[in-house]
């Protein structure tokens, strides 16, 4: 390219001149950042790592709990179908509900809102009582039903979207606008690691869901850093092939070379941060050099040979098949045990909208059991005392069905206004029943807790004061729990 040198003098005038972004960065180590840290005192500390270190101290409370596994069912399980039992509505097969809906004030989505009547859908299954709580689990969850005694069920969630994307962001970032932190990183930014060769916060996709799965898509956004440093973010690990990608040096690099490849990477990235300044020199910097120690860490990690047939038998028999459920439980429970901070499944499908008798009964039956081996394999280890365990979906789903209903066979919409979720370990309460709905499994009657709460909670088993863990961007003090007062939810805590 040829450049008319009469531009040469203004070229080299325009890159000597300090852009507003860059006069900020320059200034950090200077009079500036003083003078910052004068006005806004310990806030003033989440913009670097030095500063995290000790803006910890602002954040950190006894933990209960030094790890947690977060099972996320994305499409949102129907809780009227599982574990919040209804035996009144039998009698009111096909009632129509559109007055009362009316009268409720009820949201309606896309899907349902030309519907000219709202027939009233009685789950089919059969419900039983288990543990000393007494909790009702549904013919659907077998394996719950066995280790009821070990979880704690909120019965009383609720949540503001009643659209997927926006509820999945709200329950996975705290926010239903793009851009924010996942609760994963926020773990990881305010714990740190306790593993230098892992990732802090790992993300697992069961990708083998059941043949009649109506298979929501999740992107990047619901584990990333957002405004975090992106070191932060959740890595994620492929079902198929190698569970990250280029794991293998290329033929002909040995690791020795390959390490001093890495160095000399660390020394230009060292010149331009002194230059720029800019942040995410260095999270590229620390990505090169995780992804050296995970060429060693990640193949042992994967590498189920030495798990006895009685584990296999523990988890079931897909424990087996990578891409299962059952599989990504088991790698759950042994990245916690190598020192990961924050685990995440996602499990696809649960976006019943029709044919849910069959659809949902295949889907329980793809997480049953792998759910059963995780609780027991880190109880029998004497992790779960320190491992937080949470499951379950965005929302809920209603009681009147979508379309055409029939004795044996309904779909039900997404309802936002209450929904259940469980957790074990990390302590929690085991065998314990928080929380009741009304009689249509409607509204909520008692001890609501909303997805804030709940995320208050996990960051408080953990260690973590929700209220003091926050990252100065764009003006404001972010938080996981938003801006409005949300509560640690006392009653679930043994």
């Amino acid at each position: 390219m040829n450049i008319d040198p009469n531009w040469i003098p203004l070229l080299h005038e325009m890159n000597a001149t300090l852009t507003r972004r860059q006069f900020f960065r320059r200034s950090a180590t200077g009079l500036g950042v003083a003078a910052l840290s004068s006005l806004l005192g310990p806030r003033a500390y989440g913009a670097s790592d030095n500063g995290a270190a000790l803006a910890e101290k602002l954040w950190r409370i006894a933990p209960k709990a030094k790890r947690a596994i977060y099972i996320s069912l994305i499409g949102a399980p129907s809780q009227l179908d599982t574990f919040d039992y209804k035996p009144g509505l039998t009698a009111r097969f096909k009632e129509d509900l559109k007055d009362w809906l009316k009268n409720q004030g009820e949201r309606l989505t896309g899907m349902t809102a030309g519907q000219q009547t709202f027939p009233l859908a009685p789950s089919v299954f059969k419900f039983a009582q288990y543990g000393p709580g007494g909790a009702w689990v549904s013919e659907l969850l077998p394996w719950h039903a066995k280790m009821a005694g070990d979880l704690c069920f909120i019965r009383s969630m609720h949540t503001d979207a009643i659209n997927h994307e926006p509820a999945n962001q709200l329950s996975y970032t705290g926010s239903m606008i793009m851009g924010k932190a996942s609760m994963g990183s926020w773990v990881a930014y305010g714990l740190g690691t306790l593993n230098e060769d892992l990732p802090t916060f790992v993300v697992l996709h069961a990708s083998h869901s059941s043949p009649y799965s109506n298979v929501q898509a999740i992107s990047a956004r619901l584990w990333g850093a957002g405004f975090l440093p992106g070191k932060y973010a959740g890595v994620a690990l492929r079902a198929k092939g190698d569970a990250v990608l280029y794991l293998k040096d290329a033929p002909g690099i040995s690791r020795e070379m390959r390490h001093k490849m890495i160095d000399g990477l660390t020394a230009l990235n060292e010149r331009s941060y002194a230059a720029l300044g800019d942040p995410e020199i260095q999270t590229r910097t620390q990505q090169f050099e995780m992804a050296f120690r995970m060429q060693a860490s990640v193949p042992d990690l994967t590498d189920l040979s030495g798990e006895g047939e009685k584990t296999y038998e523990l988890y079931g028999a897909d424990s087996k098949d990578r891409g299962t459920f059952a599989n990504s439980a088991l790698m759950a429970r042994r990245l916690v045990e190598r020192g990961v901070r924050f685990v995440q499944i996602f499990h696809r499908g649960w976006d019943q909208h029709g044919s849910l008798p069959r659809d949902l009964a295949s889907q329980c039956k793809d997480v049953d059991q792998g759910c059963y081996g995780l609780i027991q394999d880190l109880k029998q280890r004497g992790m779960l005392e320190d491992t937080l365990v949470v499951w379950g979906g965005e929302f809920g789903r209603t009681i009147y069905c979508q379309g055409k209903l029939e004795e044996k066979d309904y779909g039900r919409d997404h309802h936002p206004r209450c929904f259940t979720v469980w957790m074990a370990g990390g302590g929690v309460k085991p065998g314990f029943v928080y929380g009741k709905t009304d009689e249509m499994s409607y509204n909520i009657l008692e001890n609501p807790v909303h997805v804030h709460e709940l995320h208050a909670t996990i960051l408080h088993q953990l260690g973590i004061d929700h209220e003091k863990l926050a990252f100065p961007y764009q003006g404001l003090d972010q938080r996981l729990t938003g801006v409005e007062p949300a509560k640690v939810v006392s009653d679930l805590l043994a």
